[in-house]
């Protein structure tokens, strides 16, 4: 994406107004390199109506009409001071309108993330010493050499094989490995690069901009952040390692939606495969100072919590270096599908593809023969095969679907997301958050709030300067530098929603897709009751300030300033609809259904698409309802569950 003198100068006064600098030795936005960064991240995206979009606002940006919107008169933005611009654009953040608390929204964490993620000139952000933060490590010398040999295109090319699996995650991985052990010659395409041991290490803004998808960034109404992997190996590479197997009573759920093997040995079985070859293990999940904070509070509270299961060997150090996973593991230790399945899947003769983006599935009289690819250069690629596997995740997936022509109403529909928001609590102790074991502890204590299974867990993890801004609000630049400056004394409390209803994947005119999602009132009144719940977790531990990330800046000082009842009425006030409390979709699943009918189900009890049967999806989207766990496992589970059965129909 390219913008103009004027559109870089409107987006300049935009972060410059977020992120101006104190005089004291942090720059403003526009003097570390900001702009160019958000057009770094920005080129990425690949929905052109999106690109058009910003390029339109920024044109008419520092214009009397803006002036209009944001409440300043018919004024220039430019023309204002730096009070006025900030109110102007806070007036924007607590609009009426859902669409300009979207516009506000997407301007703020453009300038926040990429300002905290940007190294500036001299390589090293001046924030991150002011902060106490590290910069980054750098790769490991002596890192293992990559284990795998992907191929890459640079010419058109067609290959043959009996199954083609698209996607490396979790599903793709594991269905992968279980038709090349069963005889059947796999290709596995996969759109991102390879990277492994010796690849990681840059920090965060290198991390986001190979390892994570390029978009949709977030759902179109602004509701919620979207977060997944896109590499070999997709989010096994940068998840945080929680292996959760399915719980029972969704397990018996989901055979009652008409897929009864979720309730048996088979699916058990599967289960128990996983976690075997993933080297699942309470071990390696040491206490950390993060998560020490959910044990103290919990435990004070009376409430439960437990020690988190993690795919991790003996390598991984569960400290500081594990702190740093979510952008890939320089030592080796995250039993991701690269290290796993995949690696089994090349060992016993799969091909595997990167830089190879699937467009469309080839149907013929009914049947899957083929699908088409392209890299990031254009080359096109076709692989014929008898069967194909759906692995691209909840979003791509039926989107892929859609693209190739299947027409059950069911494709794209029960996107579930795990809304999840963060309640922030300062102490005393410093607290470096972005240490310890990426999850170590959990409580279940409002798992079930209605007695059908539905409510929240709370978990920790991991935050560093970029990632965290996704869970923030800004009031105004001085209260925000302030909160970035105790940034090394807090922790946060992540409030994971089992949603009960659901959203939308649906394709654009370009071929992309477009997520909607809007949070219920019955699952925002389990969020809420969550976020009231993190925030006494952070009281009983002894937090001196704590905050939500409700754009109105709701926050108390136990025994200070405000009072819990007072937070929680204040956050009820503020609201969950778009724009009003920043969340983020780490789980993204649902969207390409299994089920015992074509009328209620995406796929059949078999990941079979119930239009055309030798295309099986195994995936996230294979989910009938929210699991109301983190969902590796499962994932992976399913893959290895679906790919068995087709690899008995193939034979």
């Amino acid at each position: 994406m390219e913008l103009t003198a004027g559109q870089r100068a409107a987006l300049g006064t935009i972060c410059d107004t977020f992120l101006p600098g104190d005089g004291l030795g942090l720059p403003a936005a526009t003097e570390l390199g900001v702009v160019d960064t958000i057009v770094e991240i920005l080129r990425r995206n690949p929905r052109e109506a999106d690109r058009k979009q910003l390029a339109l606002l920024l044109s008419l940006w520092d214009s009397p009409l803006t002036g209009l919107l944001t409440g300043s008169g018919p004024r220039r933005f430019s023309s204002l001071s730096q009070e006025r611009r900030e109110a102007a654009l806070l007036r924007l953040g607590d609009s009426r309108l859902a669409p300009a608390r979207a516009i506000f929204r997407a301007l703020e964490q453009a300038a926040l993330l990429a300002y905290n993620i940007t190294p500036g000139p001299t390589g090293e952000n001046p924030l991150w010493k002011q902060i106490g933060y590290p910069p980054p490590p750098g790769r490991l010398p002596n890192a293992a050499a990559p284990a795998l040999s992907p191929r890459r295109f640079t010419a058109p090319t067609t290959l043959d094989c009996d199954v083609v699996v698209v996607g490396s995650g979790a599903g793709g991985g594991a269905a992968a490995a279980v038709l090349a052990e069963a005889g059947l010659d796999v290709v596995v395409l996969e759109r991102g690069g390879y990277y492994d041991d010796r690849d990681f290490g840059d920090g965060e803004l290198a991390a986001l901009t190979s390892l994570y998808a390029p978009g949709p960034p977030s759902t179109a109404e602004g509701q919620l952040t979207l977060v997944a992997g896109s590499c070999l190996g997709g989010g096994t590479v940068v998840n945080w390692t929680t292996s959760l197997p399915t719980p029972e009573r969704v397990r018996a759920e989901w055979a009652d939606a008409g897929v009864p093997q979720f309730a048996t040995d088979e699916f058990g079985d599967a289960l128990t495969a996983v976690r075997r070859r993933l080297g699942v293990t309470e071990r390696k999940s040491p206490l950390s100072a993060r998560d020490g904070v959910l044990e103290r509070g919990a435990r004070a509270l009376g409430w439960d919590v437990g020690t988190l299961p993690r795919n991790v060997g003996d390598a991984c150090d569960a400290g500081i270096e594990c702190g740093r996973c979510g952008y890939g593991c320089r030592v080796g230790a995250k039993q991701s599908t690269v290290k796993t399945w995949l690696a089994d899947a090349a060992a016993h003769g799969a091909r595997l593809v990167v830089d190879a983006e699937v467009r469309a599935i080839s149907v013929t009289a009914g049947k899957a023969d083929a699908v088409t690819a392209r890299t990031g250069a254009g080359v096109e690629l076709t692989v014929r095969a008898r069967a194909v596997v759906v692995a691209a995740g909840a979003i791509q997936t039926p989107a892929l679907l859609r693209r190739s022509g299947l027409r059950n109403e069911n494709i794209g529909r029960h996107l579930r997301l795990h809304p999840a928001a963060a309640v922030f609590g300062v102490f005393e102790e410093e607290i470096r958050p972005w240490e310890g074991a990426l999850q170590g502890r959990i409580s279940r204590q409002h798992a079930d709030l209605d007695g059908h299974g539905y409510g929240v867990i709370y978990e920790t993890g991991p935050m560093h300067p970029g990632l965290a801004t996704g869970f923030m609000n800004w009031r105004g630049a001085e209260r925000h530098r302030a909160a970035l400056l105790d940034f090394a004394r807090t922790d946060s409390i992540g409030v994971i929603t089992r949603d009960r209803d659901s959203g939308s994947v649906t394709v654009g005119r370009d071929g992309e897709p477009v997520v909607r999602y809007r949070l219920s009132r019955y699952d925002a009144a389990h969020l809420h009751t969550g976020i009231v719940g993190a925030a006494s977790i952070l009281e009983a531990a002894g937090a001196r300030r704590i905050s939500s990330g409700h754009q109105a800046g709701v926050s108390f000082e136990p025994g200070a300033r405000g009072s819990l009842a007072e937070f929680g009425a204040a956050c009820e006030r503020a609201g969950y609809g778009p724009g009003r409390c920043a969340m983020g979709a780490l789980h993204i699943m649902g969207s390409a259904r299994m089920g015992g009918s074509a009328a209620l189900s995406a796929t059949d009890p078999d990941g079979a698409t119930w239009e055309v049967p030798n295309i099986v999806v195994a995936d996230g989207s294979s989910f009938p309802t929210a699991p109301g766990v983190n969902p590796m496992v499962t994932i992976e589970a399913i893959g290895y569950m679906n790919a068995h059965r087709l690899a008995a129909r193939l034979r």
